[in-house]
Protein backbone atom coordinates (compact mmCIF):
# COMPACT_ATOMS: atom_id res chain seq x y z
CA UNK A 1 0.00 0.00 0.00
CA UNK A 2 1.51 3.35 -0.99
CA UNK A 3 1.76 6.37 1.30
CA UNK A 4 -1.17 8.34 -0.23
CA UNK A 5 -3.57 5.43 -0.04
CA UNK A 6 -2.43 4.64 3.53
CA UNK A 7 -3.24 8.19 4.66
CA UNK A 8 -6.66 8.05 3.00
CA UNK A 9 -7.43 4.72 4.65
CA UNK A 10 -6.23 5.81 8.09
CA UNK A 11 -8.55 8.85 7.99
CA UNK A 12 -11.69 6.70 7.93
CA UNK A 13 -13.71 6.79 11.18
CA UNK A 14 -13.07 3.70 13.29
CA UNK A 15 -16.74 3.70 14.29
CA UNK A 16 -17.69 3.31 10.63
CA UNK A 17 -15.26 0.44 10.16
CA UNK A 18 -16.49 -1.30 13.31
CA UNK A 19 -20.11 -0.85 12.23
CA UNK A 20 -19.38 -2.46 8.88
CA UNK A 21 -17.51 -5.37 10.43
CA UNK A 22 -20.17 -6.07 13.07
CA UNK A 23 -23.35 -5.79 10.97
CA UNK A 24 -25.00 -8.92 9.63
CA UNK A 25 -28.18 -7.80 7.83
CA UNK A 26 -27.41 -4.75 5.73
CA UNK A 27 -29.40 -2.61 3.30
CA UNK A 28 -27.30 -0.73 0.74
CA UNK A 29 -28.98 2.04 -1.26
CA UNK A 30 -27.96 4.76 -3.70
CA UNK A 31 -29.72 7.65 -5.38
CA UNK A 32 -32.67 7.95 -7.75
CA UNK A 33 -31.86 7.98 -11.48
CA UNK A 34 -28.69 5.98 -10.77
CA UNK A 35 -25.53 6.67 -12.75
CA UNK A 36 -22.28 4.73 -12.96
CA UNK A 37 -20.95 5.88 -9.60
CA UNK A 38 -24.25 5.04 -7.90
CA UNK A 39 -24.31 1.54 -9.42
CA UNK A 40 -20.58 0.99 -9.04
CA UNK A 41 -20.50 1.99 -5.37
CA UNK A 42 -23.73 0.11 -4.61
CA UNK A 43 -22.60 -3.18 -6.16
CA UNK A 44 -19.06 -2.65 -4.88
CA UNK A 45 -20.34 -2.16 -1.33
CA UNK A 46 -22.38 -5.32 -1.73
CA UNK A 47 -19.24 -7.31 -2.52
CA UNK A 48 -17.39 -5.68 0.39
CA UNK A 49 -20.14 -6.53 2.89
CA UNK A 50 -20.41 -10.07 1.56
CA UNK A 51 -16.70 -10.54 2.24
CA UNK A 52 -17.29 -9.29 5.78
CA UNK A 53 -19.89 -12.01 6.27
CA UNK A 54 -23.06 -9.91 6.06
CA UNK A 55 -26.30 -10.75 4.29
CA UNK A 56 -26.78 -7.70 2.06
CA UNK A 57 -29.74 -6.28 0.16
CA UNK A 58 -28.96 -3.86 -2.69
CA UNK A 59 -31.80 -1.46 -3.51
CA UNK A 60 -32.65 1.41 -5.84
CA UNK A 61 -35.74 3.50 -6.41
CA UNK A 62 -35.27 3.35 -10.20
CA UNK A 63 -34.24 0.48 -12.44
CA UNK A 64 -30.66 -0.08 -13.49
CA UNK A 65 -29.91 1.56 -16.86
CA UNK A 66 -29.33 -1.04 -19.59
CA UNK A 67 -25.74 0.04 -20.17
CA UNK A 68 -24.85 -0.66 -16.51
CA UNK A 69 -26.45 -4.08 -16.13
CA UNK A 70 -23.09 -5.70 -16.86
CA UNK A 71 -21.88 -4.79 -13.36
CA UNK A 72 -21.32 -7.83 -11.13
CA UNK A 73 -24.22 -7.80 -8.68
CA UNK A 74 -26.53 -5.52 -10.69
CA UNK A 75 -28.97 -8.38 -11.28
CA UNK A 76 -29.51 -8.69 -7.53
CA UNK A 77 -30.74 -5.10 -7.02
CA UNK A 78 -34.33 -4.83 -5.77
CA UNK A 79 -36.90 -2.03 -5.74
CA UNK A 80 -38.97 -0.34 -3.01
CA UNK A 81 -41.54 -3.15 -2.74
CA UNK A 82 -38.91 -5.64 -1.58
CA UNK A 83 -37.66 -3.46 1.29
CA UNK A 84 -38.41 -4.37 4.92
CA UNK A 85 -37.26 -2.97 8.27
CA UNK A 86 -35.31 -6.11 9.21
CA UNK A 87 -31.81 -4.66 8.92
CA UNK A 88 -29.18 -3.82 11.52
CA UNK A 89 -27.46 -1.27 9.24
CA UNK A 90 -28.36 0.90 6.25
CA UNK A 91 -25.55 2.22 4.03
CA UNK A 92 -26.36 5.11 1.71
CA UNK A 93 -23.88 5.59 -1.12
CA UNK A 94 -23.31 8.55 -3.45
CA UNK A 95 -26.39 10.46 -2.26
CA UNK A 96 -26.10 13.96 -0.82
CA UNK A 97 -29.48 14.18 0.93
CA UNK A 98 -32.04 11.79 2.35
CA UNK A 99 -34.62 12.45 -0.37
CA UNK A 100 -32.19 11.18 -3.03
CA UNK A 101 -32.87 7.63 -1.79
CA UNK A 102 -36.44 7.91 -3.04
CA UNK A 103 -38.94 5.47 -1.53
CA UNK A 104 -36.27 2.97 -0.46
CA UNK A 105 -35.57 4.75 2.82
CA UNK A 106 -38.68 5.12 4.98
CA UNK A 107 -38.01 7.57 7.76
CA UNK A 108 -40.56 6.09 10.16
CA UNK A 109 -39.85 2.41 9.51
CA UNK A 110 -36.08 2.82 9.36
CA UNK A 111 -35.45 5.51 11.99
CA UNK A 112 -34.27 2.94 14.55
CA UNK A 113 -31.63 1.48 12.20
CA UNK A 114 -28.12 3.01 12.09
CA UNK A 115 -27.60 4.91 8.82
CA UNK A 116 -24.08 5.27 7.40
CA UNK A 117 -23.56 7.81 4.61
CA UNK A 118 -20.61 7.40 2.21
CA UNK A 119 -20.50 10.18 -0.36
CA UNK A 120 -18.23 12.59 -2.22
CA UNK A 121 -20.63 15.48 -2.89
CA UNK A 122 -19.62 18.77 -1.29
CA UNK A 123 -23.29 19.62 -0.67
CA UNK A 124 -23.92 16.51 1.43
CA UNK A 125 -26.27 17.36 4.31
CA UNK A 126 -24.72 14.81 6.74
CA UNK A 127 -28.03 13.07 7.27
CA UNK A 128 -26.64 9.80 8.61
CA UNK A 129 -25.68 8.64 12.06
CA UNK A 130 -22.13 8.35 10.71
CA UNK A 131 -21.16 10.45 7.70
CA UNK A 132 -18.02 9.85 5.66
CA UNK A 133 -18.01 12.64 3.09
CA UNK A 134 -14.92 13.22 0.93
CA UNK A 135 -15.45 16.04 -1.60
CA UNK A 136 -11.82 15.76 -2.68
CA UNK A 137 -12.59 12.38 -4.24
CA UNK A 138 -13.84 12.36 -7.83
CA UNK A 139 -16.30 9.52 -7.15
CA UNK A 140 -17.73 7.55 -4.28
CA UNK A 141 -16.11 4.52 -5.88
CA UNK A 142 -12.73 6.15 -5.30
CA UNK A 143 -13.58 6.32 -1.60
CA UNK A 144 -14.37 2.61 -1.59
CA UNK A 145 -10.85 1.84 -2.83
CA UNK A 146 -9.57 3.39 0.40
CA UNK A 147 -12.27 1.64 2.42
CA UNK A 148 -11.09 -1.74 1.09
CA UNK A 149 -7.59 -0.86 2.29
CA UNK A 150 -8.86 0.09 5.76
CA UNK A 151 -10.78 -3.15 6.07
CA UNK A 152 -7.75 -5.18 4.99
CA UNK A 153 -9.61 -6.74 2.06
CA UNK A 154 -8.02 -7.60 -1.28
CA UNK A 155 -9.05 -6.03 -4.58
CA UNK A 156 -10.12 -8.64 -7.12
CA UNK A 157 -11.49 -8.34 -10.65
CA UNK A 158 -15.15 -8.37 -9.58
CA UNK A 159 -14.85 -5.57 -7.04
CA UNK A 160 -12.40 -3.61 -9.19
CA UNK A 161 -14.81 -3.67 -12.14
CA UNK A 162 -17.56 -2.12 -10.01
CA UNK A 163 -15.31 0.58 -8.62
CA UNK A 164 -13.57 1.50 -11.87
CA UNK A 165 -17.00 1.92 -13.50
CA UNK A 166 -17.84 4.65 -10.99
CA UNK A 167 -14.53 6.40 -11.55
CA UNK A 168 -14.84 6.24 -15.34
CA UNK A 169 -18.41 7.53 -15.47
CA UNK A 170 -18.15 10.31 -12.88
CA UNK A 171 -15.00 11.69 -14.53
CA UNK A 172 -16.34 11.17 -18.08
CA UNK A 173 -13.38 8.87 -18.70
CA UNK A 174 -10.94 11.08 -16.79
CA UNK A 175 -11.85 14.34 -18.52
CA UNK A 176 -13.37 16.34 -15.64
CA UNK A 177 -11.49 19.09 -13.81
CA UNK A 178 -11.26 17.05 -10.58
CA UNK A 179 -9.28 14.28 -12.27
CA UNK A 180 -5.94 14.42 -10.48
CA UNK A 181 -3.01 12.13 -9.77
CA UNK A 182 -4.87 10.42 -6.89
CA UNK A 183 -7.78 9.58 -9.17
CA UNK A 184 -5.43 8.09 -11.76
CA UNK A 185 -3.57 6.19 -9.05
CA UNK A 186 -6.83 4.63 -7.82
CA UNK A 187 -7.75 3.74 -11.40
CA UNK A 188 -4.38 2.10 -12.00
CA UNK A 189 -4.81 -0.01 -8.87
CA UNK A 190 -8.22 -1.16 -10.07
CA UNK A 191 -6.86 -2.00 -13.49
CA UNK A 192 -4.00 -3.93 -11.90
CA UNK A 193 -6.64 -5.91 -9.99
CA UNK A 194 -8.25 -6.97 -13.26
CA UNK A 195 -10.76 -4.26 -14.22
CA UNK A 196 -10.86 -3.74 -18.00
CA UNK A 197 -10.83 0.01 -18.73
CA UNK A 198 -11.63 -0.22 -22.43
CA UNK A 199 -14.53 -2.64 -21.87
CA UNK A 200 -16.00 -0.53 -19.05
CA UNK A 201 -15.74 2.64 -21.13
CA UNK A 202 -17.40 0.99 -24.12
CA UNK A 203 -20.24 -0.42 -22.04
CA UNK A 204 -20.90 2.44 -19.62
CA UNK A 205 -20.27 5.51 -21.79
CA UNK A 206 -20.61 4.45 -25.42
CA UNK A 207 -23.82 2.41 -25.33
CA UNK A 208 -27.45 3.57 -25.02
CA UNK A 209 -30.80 1.85 -25.34
CA UNK A 210 -32.97 2.34 -28.42
CA UNK A 211 -35.83 3.48 -26.15
CA UNK A 212 -33.64 6.32 -24.89
CA UNK A 213 -33.27 7.64 -28.43
CA UNK A 214 -37.05 7.38 -28.85
CA UNK A 215 -37.53 9.48 -25.71
CA UNK A 216 -35.04 12.09 -26.91
CA UNK A 217 -36.96 12.31 -30.16
CA UNK A 218 -40.13 13.08 -28.24
CA UNK A 219 -38.75 15.71 -25.87
CA UNK A 220 -35.99 17.52 -27.78
CA UNK A 221 -38.41 19.41 -30.08
CA UNK A 222 -39.52 21.31 -26.95
CA UNK A 223 -36.03 22.26 -25.74
CA UNK A 224 -35.68 25.89 -24.61
CA UNK A 225 -32.71 28.24 -24.33
CA UNK A 226 -32.63 31.63 -22.61
CA UNK A 227 -29.77 33.65 -21.10
CA UNK A 228 -27.33 30.78 -21.48
CA UNK A 229 -29.58 28.27 -19.71
CA UNK A 230 -30.90 25.36 -21.77
CA UNK A 231 -33.65 23.11 -20.44
CA UNK A 232 -36.26 20.56 -21.38
CA UNK A 233 -39.36 19.01 -19.80
CA UNK A 234 -39.78 15.22 -19.74
CA UNK A 235 -43.36 14.10 -19.12
CA UNK A 236 -44.38 10.77 -17.67
CA UNK A 237 -46.49 10.12 -20.75
CA UNK A 238 -43.39 10.60 -22.91
CA UNK A 239 -41.27 8.18 -20.90
CA UNK A 240 -44.08 5.64 -21.09
CA UNK A 241 -44.54 6.15 -24.85
CA UNK A 242 -40.81 5.58 -25.35
CA UNK A 243 -40.90 2.38 -23.29
CA UNK A 244 -38.56 3.83 -20.66
CA UNK A 245 -38.60 2.25 -17.21
CA UNK A 246 -35.60 4.03 -15.71
CA UNK A 247 -35.40 7.53 -14.30
CA UNK A 248 -32.09 8.28 -16.03
CA UNK A 249 -32.88 10.08 -19.29
CA UNK A 250 -29.23 11.14 -19.82
CA UNK A 251 -30.15 14.50 -21.31
CA UNK A 252 -28.52 17.06 -19.04
CA UNK A 253 -24.98 16.10 -20.07
CA UNK A 254 -25.91 16.25 -23.72
CA UNK A 255 -27.69 19.61 -23.48
CA UNK A 256 -24.68 21.29 -21.88
CA UNK A 257 -22.67 20.59 -25.04
CA UNK A 258 -24.69 23.25 -26.87
CA UNK A 259 -22.38 26.13 -27.83
CA UNK A 260 -24.81 28.74 -26.52
CA UNK A 261 -25.36 27.11 -23.11
CA UNK A 262 -23.48 27.51 -19.84
CA UNK A 263 -26.02 25.64 -17.70
CA UNK A 264 -28.44 22.84 -18.57
CA UNK A 265 -31.46 21.43 -16.77
CA UNK A 266 -33.79 18.49 -17.25
CA UNK A 267 -37.15 18.49 -15.48
CA UNK A 268 -38.46 14.94 -15.18
CA UNK A 269 -42.07 14.43 -14.14
CA UNK A 270 -42.41 12.00 -11.21
CA UNK A 271 -44.90 10.82 -8.58
CA UNK A 272 -44.05 11.77 -5.01
CA UNK A 273 -44.18 9.30 -2.11
CA UNK A 274 -47.51 10.83 -1.05
CA UNK A 275 -48.94 10.22 -4.53
CA UNK A 276 -48.78 13.87 -5.56
CA UNK A 277 -46.79 15.39 -8.42
CA UNK A 278 -43.04 15.90 -8.17
CA UNK A 279 -40.22 16.94 -10.48
CA UNK A 280 -36.76 15.39 -10.54
CA UNK A 281 -34.27 18.06 -11.62
CA UNK A 282 -30.87 17.34 -13.13
CA UNK A 283 -28.36 20.17 -13.65
CA UNK A 284 -25.02 20.49 -15.47
CA UNK A 285 -22.71 23.49 -15.82
CA UNK A 286 -19.60 24.49 -17.69
CA UNK A 287 -16.46 25.32 -15.64
CA UNK A 288 -16.89 28.63 -13.82
CA UNK A 289 -20.59 28.14 -13.11
CA UNK A 290 -22.04 26.50 -9.99
CA UNK A 291 -25.29 24.53 -10.12
CA UNK A 292 -24.49 22.72 -6.86
CA UNK A 293 -25.52 25.77 -4.85
CA UNK A 294 -28.87 25.88 -6.65
CA UNK A 295 -29.54 22.21 -6.00
CA UNK A 296 -28.59 22.59 -2.33
CA UNK A 297 -30.92 25.58 -1.94
CA UNK A 298 -33.72 23.42 -3.34
CA UNK A 299 -33.08 20.54 -0.95
CA UNK A 300 -30.79 18.46 -3.16
CA UNK A 301 -27.08 18.47 -3.73
CA UNK A 302 -24.12 17.60 -5.91
CA UNK A 303 -21.09 19.39 -7.31
CA UNK A 304 -20.62 22.79 -8.97
CA UNK A 305 -20.67 21.19 -12.47
CA UNK A 306 -23.31 18.51 -11.81
CA UNK A 307 -26.12 18.33 -9.28
CA UNK A 308 -29.78 17.50 -8.80
CA UNK A 309 -32.84 17.64 -6.57
CA UNK A 310 -36.45 16.52 -6.36
CA UNK A 311 -39.17 19.13 -5.79
CA UNK A 312 -42.84 18.66 -4.93
CA UNK A 313 -45.21 20.13 -7.52
CA UNK A 314 -45.95 20.05 -11.22
CA UNK A 315 -43.49 20.90 -13.96
CA UNK A 316 -45.50 24.06 -14.65
CA UNK A 317 -45.02 25.13 -11.02
CA UNK A 318 -41.42 24.01 -10.57
CA UNK A 319 -39.57 24.64 -13.83
CA UNK A 320 -40.01 28.44 -14.18
CA UNK A 321 -38.86 29.05 -10.60
CA UNK A 322 -35.82 26.79 -10.98
CA UNK A 323 -34.85 28.21 -14.37
CA UNK A 324 -34.77 31.69 -12.85
CA UNK A 325 -32.43 30.44 -10.09
CA UNK A 326 -30.19 28.89 -12.74
CA UNK A 327 -30.10 32.17 -14.64
CA UNK A 328 -29.07 33.91 -11.43
CA UNK A 329 -26.32 31.32 -10.96
CA UNK A 330 -25.09 31.99 -14.48
CA UNK A 331 -25.02 35.76 -13.89
CA UNK A 332 -23.04 35.15 -10.70
CA UNK A 333 -20.57 33.03 -12.64
CA UNK A 334 -20.18 35.65 -15.34
CA UNK A 335 -19.64 38.39 -12.75
CA UNK A 336 -16.89 36.36 -11.07
CA UNK A 337 -15.05 35.58 -14.30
Amino acid sequence: MNEDVSSEASAIDEALLAGLRNSRHVLCVSHVAPDGDALGSLTGMGHIMHRLGATTTLALQDETPAELKFLPGAADIVGPKQITDAYDLIICLDASSVDRMGHIYRSEAHAHIPLFVIDHHITNTRFGHINWVAPDCAATCQMLVYLVDSLGLPLDETLATCLLTGLVTDTLCFRTSNTNARVMEAAMRLMSAGANLSDITARALNRRSFNLFKLWGLVLPTVQLDEGVIWVHVRRAQTKAAGMTTGDVQLSSMLITANEADISAVFLEKVAENGGPAVECSFRARPGFNVGEVAFELGGGGHPPASGCTIQGTIEEVAPRVVELLKQARRKGLAAS
